[in-house]
């Protein structure tokens, strides 16, 4: 059972080193420079953002500004979302050290009421590989006459 399971490991540890590889030449998705000098350090200015009160229904956006304040280029390679009602964009080409960025969520209200919490996952390269984001608002429904 041992043996299986140390098996194991050592293929999925081959299959990650070599997944990707050919395609990713041109960037370095480690953090570190070539010469194991360096790691890029993904800063936001702030980490959450509360809209307030909003109409039931209205697709709210807000940025979340960043800068690479470490020492290589900082690659951001995915953001997720905790609902499929919140929509990321960000730039995936890199940022060099010292040089700012965005990170865009817009949330749609439609079918939501009362107090929203929404938190949002951003994976890079930076030396603090995954910071959580997040937004609030407090979601009234549409009134008819």
């Amino acid at each position: 059972m041992r043996k299986v399971l140390i098996i194991n490991l050592v293929l999925l540890a081959i299959l990650e080193s070599h997944c990707g590889n050919a395609s990713n030449n041109d960037i370095n998705l480690t953090g570190l420079d070539q010469s194991g000098e360096g790691t890029a350090e993904l800063i936001f200015t702030e980490y959450e953002h509360n809209f307030g009160k909003v109409a039931e229904g209205e697709k709210i956006a807000y940025v979340f500004k960043f800068e690479n304040k470490g020492t290589n280029n900082l690659v951001i390679n995915n953001v997720t979302t905790s609902c499929g009602c919140t929509v990321p964009k960000y730039e995936t080409k890199p940022v060099p050290p010292g040089k700012s960025g965005n990170v865009e969520v817009v949330f749609n209200t439609s079918g939501y009421n009362g107090i929203q919490t929404k938190t949002i996952k951003v994976k890079s390269n930076a030396s603090i590989p995954v910071v959580l984001l997040k937004i609030s608002a407090e979601v009234s429904e549409i009134k008819s006459n």
